[in-house]
């Protein structure tokens, strides 16, 4: 990547695509059977052209039709409806879904079929039950038409945002799926300039409006997602991104070469569904958050602050780290240095945004970045691929790619102005919801880390756990906690008991129903607010409770909280009028710590026998001894 340029629909950000690229391809085929698909994934990891995703969605598809383990990959089934041509969409879709942990089924349609495919029952894309519908359209494919009440220059996003709105709904009605909407490029032609923009009944100033009705209308997005493909078209530019031959010859709706990016945008959409959001920015320090070297050039002679386009260039990338911290990213630090060294700008430097207490875990010794990784990783308790690495250096850059190909290394070049930009455009953080204990993640992880070292000075856990002062808020499901209840139910893997997704619509439906008893569970302790840390579904059966979901946050394993729990079910049950509780555990790839969890909270195995290894375990309520906790429940 050119120090002063690079395009984004290069994906610049992608290492560039390995020599032997096709004969690794050759040989993971030949070799499916007894392959990992991190395999696959690794492949995905670099920036592929048309050819090279065609090839690899082939094998990912020819994978799907064996026996084969897709794990640690989440499959996400995929229909998408255009009034362009899909059929390059798809591999494209397909390959760069593996980029975010995605093994990605993408149903599709004829072109201009949208309407049909909602309202029909027996649709192709309703039969199939997706877990989500991109809706790929542009301008052309609304009914941005005549409308002489409204304007006399001819256009009306009334009418438009009627049609979507009637798909929308047919697609929620036949087959309850979230749809992913796209705000719509500007056209580039115009009759009057930049009025325009201004001028009602303007096709511009009409696509605009619809871009803001479609965000701003809350029965519109309510459980459906956003893909901002008109902020997409132009990053890249209108003319770049737009191809009138194309469209008049094959009926492709953006330029051939965007597609690579197009899909790639689309799919980290997805990964964010799945819960595939990165947790944590791991930063360098020398001549990544200011210039020159601390330990040679000392603090008063490193590069960083106003009055200098170097030491801005710096700023801009500690700013961009601190509003990502804003946001809930967790931020460490990683790198060759003595400690009380990379210490000093952070507690003595004027200009520097970043501080001490900003950074979670700091690791500034003389391992390799590697190692240091793994140690960040399990100081706050998250996977390795939930680090993203920001480095100036290529050679740590690659030694972090090849030994922990699952963490997040963007290629950032050798100019440090372009380090914000491409760490913001390389979607690491993307998300589809935002709340307000959103913003407190990463107060909380770092309070983890405090916690954790209290806990190894602790001998005793029992002291340790009773010195923490904890308080459990128990509450059924409401408004105020839905996105963050169907963000934890989408995106919990590991403590989940039946690993079952729902979409914020069914959320909804559980919270209105009398026959589930729906649970947000939230903890506090001495040194701060977890937020909500669990989801509890249950059906009221005639004399059963049973557990339908039952998920936590890996942040407060072995806190007793499951123990907490667990008395106020066995109260909740008792009080009406259930004497058995029944839970499943249904086995995934990622779920086996909680493969004992109702054993151990004295459940008996059901001998009845379950399909597909599911166990089903009963609670006697009348045989019950409450567990001694040490957490102290508010309802």
């Amino acid at each position: 990547m050119s120090s002063s340029q690079y395009k984004i629909e290069q994906l610049p950000w992608l290492p560039r695509l390995s020599n032997d690229f096709n004969e690794k391809i050759s040989c993971l085929a030949q070799e499916k059977n007894n392959i990992q698909a991190m395999a696959i994934q690794d492949l995905a990891i670099q920036f592929l052209g048309l050819n090279q995703m065609n090839k690899l969605a082939k094998l990912l598809n020819s994978f799907k039709k064996t026996d084969f383990d897709m794990s640690p990959l989440v499959e996400f089934k995929l229909g998408i409806v255009s009034n362009a041509t899909v059929d390059f969409i798809k591999p494209c879709l397909e390959a760069s879904a593996l980029r975010y942990g995605i093994a990605l089924e993408v149903i599709t349609t004829d072109f201009g079929q949208l309407m049909q495919e909602a309202l029909n029952p027996e649709s192709k894309i309703n039969q199939a039950r997706p877990d989500a519908i991109l809706i790929s359209i542009d301008y052309k494919g609304l009914p941005f038409s005549i409308d002489g009440q409204k304007s006399s220059l001819g256009y009306s996003h009334v009418r438009a945002i009627d049609f979507i709105s009637q798909v929308i709904e047919g697609f929620n009605i036949n087959c309850g799926s979230p749809c992913i909407l796209q705000t719509i490029p500007t056209p580039k032609e115009v009759l009057f300039g930049s009025m325009d923009y201004v001028l009602q009944g303007a096709l511009r100033h009409e696509t605009t409006c619809f871009n803001r009705t479609l965000v701003t209308n809350e029965q519109i997005i309510k459980g459906n997602y956003i893909f901002d493909v008109d902020w997409l078209a132009s990053s890249i530019g209108l003319q770049n991104w737009n191809d009138d031959a194309q469209w008049f010859h094959a009926k492709l709706a953006f330029a051939q070469h965007c597609l690579p990016v197009y899909a790639d945008f689309a799919a980290r959409i997805i990964g964010a569904i799945r819960g595939k959001t990165k947790k944590c920015l791991v930063l360098d320090l020398d001549n990544t958050l200011w210039g020159g070297v601390i330990g040679d050039d000392g603090i008063n002679n490193i590069v960083i602050g106003q009055g200098n386009s170097v030491g801005e260039a710096y700023l801009g990338i500690q700013t961009m780290a601190k509003k990502l911290r804003d946001r809930g990213v967790i931020l460490a630090v990683c790198s060759k240095n003595e400690e009380s060294t990379a210490l000093e700008p952070f507690r003595n430097h004027p200009g520097m945004i970043l501080r001490e207490e900003d950074i979670a875990v700091f690791k500034a010794n003389w391992k390799d970045k590697a190692s240091n990784l793994e140690e960040i990783a399990q100081e706050l308790n998250i996977g390795l691929d939930s680090l993203v690495l920001l480095d100036d250096n290529p050679y740590e850059r690659a030694q972090v790619r090849d030994a922990l190909p699952m963490v997040a290394v963007p290629e950032v070049g050798d100019n440090p102005v372009h380090f914000p930009v491409l760490l913001s455009m390389a979607g690491y953080f993307e998300s589809v919801s935002f709340t307000e204990e959103d913003k407190l993640r990463a107060d909380q992880y770092q309070a983890n880390v405090q916690r954790s070292k209290l806990s190894a000075q602790t001998k005793n856990i029992d002291d340790f756990l009773s010195s923490l002062e904890m308080k459990m808020s128990i509450r059924p499901f409401d408004t105020i906690g839905r996105k963050r209840i169907t963000q934890l139910i989408n995106k919990t893997n590991q403590f989940n008991l039946t690993t079952k997704r729902y979409t914020e619509k069914e959320v909804a439906e559980f919270e209105d129903s009398n026959d589930y008893l729906s649970l947000q569970i939230g903890l506090k302790d001495k040194f701060g607010d977890n937020g909500m840390i669990s989801v509890l579904i249950a059906h009221k059966g005639k004399d059963v409770l049973f557990i339908d979901t039952w998920l936590m946050s890996c942040r407060v394993l072995k806190r007793g909280v499951e123990e907490a729990i667990c008395n106020y079910l066995v109260d909740y049950a008792k009080q009406n009028n259930f004497s058995v509780i029944r839970g499943q555990y249904i086995p995934s790839e990622r779920n086996g710590i909680v493969k004992d969890l109702y054993q151990k909270l004295g459940f008996e195995l059901n001998e009845k026998k379950d399909k597909d290894d599911i166990q089903t375990w009963d609670l006697t309520i009348e045989e019950f001894q409450s567990f001694n906790s040490p957490i102290e429940i508010k309802q």
